[in-house]
């Protein structure tokens, strides 16, 4: 008896703590197609709340976010919280035809993402058919209230997510390749937070851009949301400190440049300690074998201050896209981090 009226009362006691810390927060993700325009031509793509890529969700370890998922498309759809481990919640996990029924044209479905020990950068993204490739977005897990960050606090904190676009529809793109068995056609271009990078047509204006200030520490929370290829990550000049991974922290490890894989989350910090110019943040994809599209997509990042701003930024040098340095920057990475990969 002694036994039960302890067991209980560790029950209530761990309960009552979860209800005092872990906060409840609610978003609303409406699925419609939007126009836009990347590479000298329109087409419409699906989206949430007509952004692309798609909102940040910010919460804090151990909340739970309730997400009205309002579905205006034509097609079914899901949304998987990739990363999240949802303890004894399957059902709002996101897989279509696995772990959930999808949401149908014109209904709505409230999925709930339960948050537990993760922490750091996690993403969200439609997990059926191709549609991952315009319906994705960052989620940042943060320290709970009076937490420190086990690594310099930094100035400011940047998503960074590798995407793709393709001139043709997604779904036809889909369709051609399970129709012919061979491999999907090459997309037309990789993307930095949703933007090709001015070394492709018609994309110098809207070129994302990050701005510094001499001496500040950065943190770059990065996403690969490419469909099939590793990617090469590096900023000109600037080192990176790995500092996290898949959303746990790891042991810090600097490097000149990263390797990231699908689906995979790293958050890196970088010093702003060079002389005040425009330097280019480059991504490209490792390859050995199959079609892909090797091309470059690049974002900016620019100091404040009175300077005179070069002609071009400065490139980096990344790997070639067949190098097998990959496997040295992952096996560096397992080393240093006490959990596996999240699914």
């Amino acid at each position: 008896m002694k036994f039960l009226i302890v067991y209980f009362s560790l029950l209530f006691f761990i309960c009552g703590f979860v209800a005092v810390h872990g906060k409840i927060l609610r978003q609303r993700f409406v699925l419609q197609d939007a126009p836009y325009t990347r590479l000298c031509g329109s087409k419409s793509i699906l989206t949430v709340n007509g952004k692309f890529p798609g909102p940040t969700i910010y919460a804090r370890v151990g909340d739970t976010v309730i997400v009205d998922v309002i579905n205006r498309a034509s097609e079914n759809i899901t949304i998987h919280w990739h990363g999240v481990k949802q303890p004894r919640n399957p059902w709002s996990d996101g897989p279509a035809y696995i772990t959930q029924c999808p949401i149908r044209p014109g209904t709505n479905f409230s999925q709930r993402i339960v948050l537990s020990d993760e922490i750091g950068t996690l993403w969200w993204h439609a997990h059926i058919e191709w549609f991952r490739a315009t319906v994705y977005g960052a989620l940042v897990v943060l320290p709970n209230l009076g937490d420190q960050y086990p690594f310099p606090k930094p100035a400011a904190e940047i998503p960074i997510i590798l995407g793709e676009w393709w001139n043709s529809d997604i779904r036809e793109v889909l369709r051609e390749g399970l129709q012919s068995g061979s491999d999907f056609n090459a997309s037309n271009a990789f993307l930095i937070n949703g933007q090709p990078g001015d070394l492709y047509p018609c994309s110098n204006s809207d070129t994302f851009k990050v701005k510094v200030d001499s001496g500040k520490t950065y943190l770059l929370r990065m996403i690969n949301n490419v469909m099939n290829n590793i990617m090469f990550f590096k900023i000109a000049n600037h080192n990176l400190t790995v500092v996290g991974s898949d959303a746990a922290y790891t042991k810090p490890f600097t490097a000149e440049y990263v390797a990231i894989s699908p689906g995979q989350t790293i958050d890196v910090l970088f010093v702003a300690n060079q002389q005040p110019s425009h330097y280019y943040m480059a991504s490209r994809p490792h390859n050995v074998a199959g079609n892909f599209a090797n091309t470059t997509t690049t974002a900016i990042l620019e100091y404040t201050g009175n300077y005179t701003a070069p002609s071009s930024p400065l490139l980096p040098t990344l790997p070639d896209f067949a190098d097998e340095v990959p496997l040295q920057f992952h096996s560096t990475a397992a080393k240093l981090s006490d959990r596996g990969s999240p699914h």
